[in-house]
């Protein structure tokens, strides 16, 4: 966290910098089966954020002393593109923060995935973050949830992600990259959207017990527009491929 002397202000008359309300989130989009190869595909753009996520298997897990032989092993990477944003991410291989995203996505997966269907394999969960612009472990798990439901794989919920956060005295929902670097506390937290439970929470800052509370709250209203955004995703190739039966067949009533 930067000094208070280093901040610059991020709410001024009840507005954030990029115009919205505490309560306001950012405009997000979301696309399914964009892969042709992949067993499930899905790209999101959420504010400034563009991020594709691909699914494969579930196929042998390799090397094999990582399988499992009573459910599936998920693996997940997350990386960043070394244009993504206007930090240095140009080190090939893993770092320290995507080692660690990596792995709080894939915990999340594994809570939800039914892995016991698939002994001895694996699952591969690839997100590439192509812009990004804050929240992007949010978006991250908001968008491979939509690709694991297009691969068929089976699951028990399909999770969504998006962050809170304090500024000020204000509480507020999905903050962007300059609210991410001088917030006073930055939560991404990712929510089961059929059963409500908490999958991930972490917090850089400081914020009450009430506080928190008051975010999770915020964090489940927004969850509806974001559930409703995925379940539209899943149903668009389908819908497209309608209009193109339509189209072709002019037996079709219209």
């Amino acid at each position: 966290m930067s000094t208070s002397q280093d901040k610059p202000q991020l709410i001024i008359d009840g507005k954030r910098l990029d115009g919205r309300g505490p309560g306001d989130m950012r405009r997000i989009s979301i696309e399914a089966n964009v892969l042709k190869n992949a067993a499930g595909s899905a790209y999101i753009e959420w504010g400034n954020n563009k991020i594709l996520a691909a699914v494969y298997g579930p196929r042998e897990a390799l090397p094999k002393h990582t399988s499992d032989p009573e459910k599936a092993v998920i693996k997940c990477r997350y990386q960043m593109a070394p244009f993504s944003s206007l930090e240095d991410h140009g080190r090939t291989g893993p770092n320290r923060r995507s080692t660690e995203i990596s792995k709080v996505i894939r915990e999340v997966f594994e809570n939800v995935v039914i892995r016991e269907q698939f002994p001895g394999s694996e699952i591969s969960i690839f997100i590439e973050v192509l812009q990004a612009d804050g929240g992007t472990r949010a978006a991250g798990v908001t968008v491979a949830a939509v690709a694991l439901a297009t691969s068929g794989i089976p699951m028990i919920d399909i999770p969504y992600g998006v962050s809170v956060g304090k500024i000020g005295d204000q509480i507020v929902i999905d903050l962007n990259k300059i609210e991410d670097n001088y917030s006073d506390a930055d939560v991404p937290i990712a929510i089961g959207a059929r059963d409500g439970k908490i999958l991930l929470l972490q917090m850089d800052g400081d914020m009450t017990n009430a506080e928190i509370a008051k975010g999770i709250r915020m964090a489940q209203e927004a969850g509806s527009v974001i559930s409703k955004l995925q379940t539209d995703a899943l149903r668009g190739p389908y819908l497209k491929i309608s209009e193109k039966y339509d189209a072709d067949d002019p037996s079709v009533p219209k």
